[in-house]
């Protein structure tokens, strides 16, 4: 079997192990939170949404880098379940802010806790040292791109 030039030790690097086990891991935590009704891009707009009090849909789609026509997709899915809440900014009758509800942080601690249950999971194999360690590199690497590390 002929070799791809220039494809040798693609498996070794970072790049090609980090986005081949987020897909897999994505996979695994879409199937988890599958019983909530929601999807990992769901979770994102609960997660921004927790991080603070409100914000605006065209806020959200910046923060998160997404199209605002998504947003309001993720959002009117997320007001059916209960979770969110749309309300006008009273500054700027115009704009509508989202707020996260008790039934949001739940849902919110939820998946939470089935991430943390993935996540002892897939490093049931290292020692609490490497745990420790690749939590802390991958938390370096997430600030670096802008990601929540909280």
């Amino acid at each position: 079997m002929n070799e791809v030039k220039g494809s040798a030790g693609l498996p070794q690097t970072l790049v090609f192990r980090l986005g081949t086990l987020g897909a897999v891991i994505g996979d695994r935590f879409a199937e988890r939170i599958e019983p909530y009704d929601l999807k990992p891009k769901h979770v994102g707009l609960l997660t921004a949404l927790g991080q603070g009090s409100f914000a605006s849909q065209q806020d959200l789609a910046g923060r998160l880098g997404v199209a605002p026509s998504l947003v309001v997709s993720l959002a009117d899915h997320l007001e059916s379940l209960g979770a969110v809440r749309r309300v006008r900014d009273p500054d700027d009758r115009r704009r509508q802010v989202l707020t996260l509800t008790e039934q949001g942080r739940r849902l919110l601690g939820d998946c939470a806790a089935e991430a943390r249950t993935l996540d002892a999971e897939i490093t049931a194999r290292l020692s609490p040292a490497q745990r420790e360690i690749l939590r802390e590199a991958l938390g370096t690497l997430a600030a670096e791109a802008g990601l929540p590390t909280d």
